[in-house]
Formats: C-alpha cells, sequence, structure tokens
C-alpha cells in the first residue's frame, strides 16, 4: 500500500509508522530500568550483613543471590588458606592412623613409627608456628599473600613426604595386619589346645587312678571265695624259706591282685631255677584276703615261695616313727588332700596328681623300711607292680655293688631327669647338699644290699628329710625324690638293659629295646590293665595273665 508523504511548509513530515517504533522502544526501555531498580532495592535490603557461614541464610528465592554477592564480596585468599589448612589437618590424621598401626603390630621401635610421629608432629608445630598463627589465622584484616605462599610451599612439601611415607608402608603394613592376624589365630588355637590338654590330662588321671570294673570284680570274687571256704583257706605258718638268705629275694607292694600275679608268674617263667625265688608280697587290710586267696588257688609254678602280708602285720610303722604317718594324721595335710573343691580341680593339673593320697600311702613308702621289714636278708630285689620280667633276674644277685646301697638304672639324657627336676634347688638346704646336675635313677627294680643299707643308716637319712619336707618345700611328693636323697651318693649305676621304663607313656620305644630288657616298666598313666593302655605294648604284659583262673574268665578280665 502506498504510503503519502507529504511535505509541509519550511520541514520534512513524519509518517504515524515511525512514530510507533519509537514510542515501542522506549517503552520496554523503562520496563527494563524499572525490573533493574526493583532487584537492586531488594538485594540491598535483604539482610546485607550476614556472611557466607551464618547458619541464618536464606533457603529459598534469594538465597543463590545473596551467596553469589557475599562471595564477590569475600577475600579469595581466605579461601585458599582454609583449603591448605583442611589438607594439613587431613593429613595429620593420616599420618597419626598409621602411626596407630605400627603400634598395634608391635612396632614402636620401628623407623617407620617414628617418622611417622615426626611428621605428625611437624604438622601440628607448622599450624601453630607464631609467625603463621599470628598472620593467617588470628589476623582480622586481609591475608598477607606472601606467608600465606610459604605456608602453602612448607604444606605441600610436608604432604609430598606424608604421601611418600604411606606409599612405601603401605604393602609392608598390610603384611604385617595379616601376620598380626595369624598370630592372635595362633594364641587363639593354642589357648584352646592348653585348655584340652588340661582336661585331657585330668581325664586321664581319673581313668589311670579309678578302680576298673574287672579289677573291682576279681577282688570281689575272690573275697567271696574266702568267706564261702573259710576252712580251705586256713592260716599257715611261715616258711623257712622267707628267712633264708641264700635264695633269691623279692620285695612287691601293692593292693592290685591281677598286677601282682603277672609280676610273680613273669619271674618264674623266666627263672632257670624257679624254687629258689622268695616272692614277700605286701598289701593293705582291705586286700590282703583277696590276694591270700589268689595264691592259694593259684600256687606259683616250679616251687616257688609266696608270703603274702598286710602293712598292719609290721607293728614298728606306726605314726610315732613313720613320718608320712605322722603328716597324714595332721589337719593340714589332710586339708591338703581331701578339702579342695572338685570346681578346682582342673586349675593345675600339672600338680594335680600329686593331691593323690596314694602318695603319701604306706604301701609307698614301705621301701624305705626293706632292712627292717626282713632283717635276716642280705639282699632283696625291689619290683614295682606295673612291671613285666622278661629275663632270668638272678644275675642281679651276683652284681658286685662296690659297697654301694641300691642298684638302679640311670634315667638322665642330656640336661633331662637329673636331680634339678626333682628337687627345689632354691631352698638352702637342697643346694648346700646336693648337685643339680647329678643322675637320676628309677624306681621299680632295684638291686638293695641291706648290710650296706644299715652301715649307712639310710632309714634315718629319710627320715630326717622326710620330716623337712612336711610343708612340701624341698620336693613336692612321692618317693622318687627323697630316694634320689636317701641314696645320693650311695647308688650303682646299672646297665640300662636290665630296666626299660616308660611303656605307660612313651609311644616311640623301639620293641628291639623292649625284646632285650630284662624288665619293662609301664610307668606312668597307661597301665597295662586298663582300657587307656597302647595297644603296642599291652599283649606284653597280657601273655602273663592267667586266664585259666576262673575268676578272671568270669570278669573278662585282659578281654
Amino acid at each position: 500500500m502506498a504510503v503519502a508523504i507529504r511535505g509541509g511548509r519550511g520541514g520534512t513530515a513524519v509518517g504515524p509508522g515511525l512514530r510507533s517504533l519509537f514510542a515501542y522502544r522506549i517503552f520496554v526501555s523503562a520496563m527494563f530500568s524499572l525490573l533493574f531498580l526493583a532487584t537492586l532495592s531488594v538485594i540491598l535490603t535483604s539482610h546485607p550483613s550476614t556472611s557466607h557461614h551464618d547458619p541464618g541464610l536464606p533457603s529459598s528465592g534469594n538465597a543463590y543471590v545473596q551467596r553469589t554477592f557475599l562471595a564477590l564480596k569475600s577475600d579469595p585468599l581466605k579461601t585458599r588458606l582454609d583449603l591448605i589448612q583442611k589438607q594439613a589437618n587431613d593429613h595429620i590424621t593420616l599420618v597419626n592412623t598409621y602411626a596407630a598401626y605400627a603400634r598395634k603390630l608391635k612396632l614402636d621401635i620401628s623407623r617407620q613409627l617414628r617418622m611417622f610421629d615426626d611428621l605428625a608432629h611437624n604438622f601440628s608445630d607448622l599450624l601453630m608456628k607464631p609467625g603463621y598463627k599470628s598472620a593467617l589465622f588470628e589476623s582480622e584484616g586481609a591475608v598477607d599473600e606472601d606467608v600465606l605462599r610459604q605456608f602453602e610451599k612448607e604444606v605441600k612439601d610436608k604432604v609430598k613426604v606424608a604421601r611418600l611415607m604411606i606409599g612405601e608402608s603401605k604393602e609392608s603394613y598390610d603384611n604385617q595386619l595379616k601376620i598380626q592376624k595369624l598370630k592372635d589365630t595362633i594364641f587363639a588355637v593354642n589357648e584352646l589346645l592348653i585348655k584340652a590338654k588340661k582336661n585331657g590330662a585330668f581325664a586321664s588321671l581319673i581313668s589311670a587312678k579309678s578302680v576298673p570294673k574287672s579289677l573291682h570284680c576279681l577282688a570281689m570274687r575272690l573275697v567271696e571265695e574266702r568267706i564261702s571256704h573259710p576252712d580251705k583257706y586256713k592260716e599257715e605258718p611261715p616258711k623257712e624259706e622267707f628267712e633264708d638268705p641264700t635264695l633269691y629275694h623279692y620285695a612287691i607292694f601293692s593292693d592290685n591282685v591281677i598286677a601282682v600275679s603277672v609280676v610273680v608268674r613273669s619271674v618264674v617263667k623266666n627263672a632257670q631255677e624257679p624254687w629258689k625265688h622268695v616272692f614277700h608280697v605286701v598289701t593293705d587290710r582291705m586286700n590282703i584276703a583277696a590276694m591270700k586267696v589268689w595264691f592259694r588257688m593259684r600256687p606259683v609254678e616250679g616251687g616257688a615261695h609266696v608270703e603274702v602280708k598286710a602293712v598292719e602285720d609290721y607293728s614298728f610303722l606306726n605314726s610315732s616313727y613313720v613320718p608320712v604317718l605322722r603328716q597324714l594324721e595332721s589337719a593340714k595335710m589332710q586339708k591338703f588332700y581331701f578339702d579342695h573343691k572338685a570346681e578346682n580341680t582342673t586349675k593345675d593339673v600339672n600338680n594335680m596328681k600329686f593331691r593323690n593320697p596314694k602318695y603319701l600311702s604306706m604301701l609307698n613308702h614301705l621301701r624305705f623300711y626293706l632292712p627292717e621289714m626282713y632283717p635276716k636278708l642280705h639282699k632283696i630285689l625291689f619290683l614295682d607292680d606295673d612291671v613285666v620280667v622278661q629275663k632270668d633276674l638272678t644275675g642281679l644277685w651276683n652284681i658286685d655293688l662296690d659297697g654301694k646301697v641300691n642298684g638302679a638304672v640311670e634315667t638322665c639324657f642330656g640336661s633331662f631327669h637329673r636331680y634339678a627336676q626333682y628337687l627345689n634347688f632354691s631352698h638352702p638346704l637342697i643346694r648346700e647338699k646336693f648337685n643339680p646336675k647329678a643322675c637320676a635313677w628309677a624306681f621299680g627294680m632295684n638291686i638293695f644290699d641291706l648290710d650296706a643299707w644299715r652301715r649307712e643308716k639310710c632309714t634315718d637319712q629319710y627320715h630326717y628329710w622326710q620330716n623337712l619336707n612336711e610343708d612340701r618345700t624341698l620336693w613336692k611328693l612321692g618317693t622318687l625324690p627323697p630316694g634320689l636323697i636317701t641314696f645320693y651318693s650311695t647308688t650303682k649305676s646299672l646297665d640300662k638293659s636290665w630296666h626299660v621304663l616308660g611303656l605307660g607313656y612313651n609311644p616311640s620305644i623301639s620293641m628291639d629295646e623292649i625284646n632285650k630288657a630284662a624288665v619293662i616298666h609301664y610307668n606312668g598313666n597307661m597301665k597295662p590293665w586298663l582300657d587307656i593302655a597302647m595297644n603296642q605294648y599291652k599283649s606284653l604284659w597280657t601273655k602273663y595273665v592267667d586266664n585259666d583262673m576262673e575268676f578272671v574268665q568270669v570278669c573278662n578280665f585282659g578281654l
């Protein structure tokens, strides 16, 4: 459409379209100006003094605008300082953590621990350095950029050192942690093993000291036989062979009928002249009837002689003469043996066996009164009831003891089984009188020269030391320690083939050594008449059990 432009006199005429465009632009500009002024007014009137650390900052609408405005007003060096300080504190924590690992891993004296500790102190000292503290952390004014730059350099140097140390130690610490965990596991398992051993030892002691059903049955059957047929078992007068010094005499002290029968039977079966052998069996009052009935029902083969007596038959063995009897009558000793609680019995399993009253039983201590029990004899062979004889023993009576009292096999090898293991050498009397390295010997097969015994007054020596040990400070208990003391310097060593020990606890004795031995000894808890006996040795004992005896069959003994 054509637009007519008319000119007036003296000027140019402007069309209506151009005027509208100018008016629109002016309107838009005015609106933007008003919007800007409104926004500025809101910013200036909305809490202008609130910092970016104030928890009261608005959480809607204008918060972003306010934070932006405050960021523009803040000192950028302060932000940089905060980041450097945070980095330093983080590395202090990291270094202290590795130092704690080192302590946990028992590395207190290690180079790494000292370096970590030093580095942690250096970090802390750097943050607390007076120059930095006053210029950077306590100053209200602007941060000095030169000081900040120096502070940043020192922090970065220490961070670099810390990272290098951590990189070098990390793998080592990981291995140490594994080792420590393994040690902890081993320790825990070892504790369980110790506990199991104590329980096993306790159970073994119960098994060893309890009377098996078969043995109890045998004793009861023998007593029943004595009661049922009193005429058959009248007392017989003593035989003259019992005091004949030209014969071979044995002393066996026991309350175990089957064990004594095996010892006697094994001696006789291997003796060339069994009629020359005399056995002196002594038991307690409870078992005297059973023991007599056994040897009356089953006379010893080959004409050997057996004398059976009770401890009570020896009137001189009373508390006024015998120290162990007097000690057993004391209230203190009775409390030690009989007044301990069952729940405490497993706390000291290693010494628990010494609380067995048998260690103060006269059957155990009769061996120290042989010259008085058999005054007409010159020599006697003492045998424990847990031995088996495999060869003729008459050669023992022909050994020259060189004036010594006791002939025995020594048991020491290396540092084992020496006097120090049996006696308390911290006691001045023991330390003064005896050599801790002196070699011990075995009770269980001992040839005693009773004439030399009487000459040396060995029983008096035994009494002297037994009286001193009433409080159990010289040795614990048992008969071997007082035997070692009584026959110290009066014992002659015999060839080891006469007596092999350990069949009641050691499964590693060679059969070659056993077959060469004249006497094998089941010392230890695993006696051959118990279910816990070691099978590889048990047949050496059971072959001498009299299985033809009717009561042995009835009681299933040895089956």
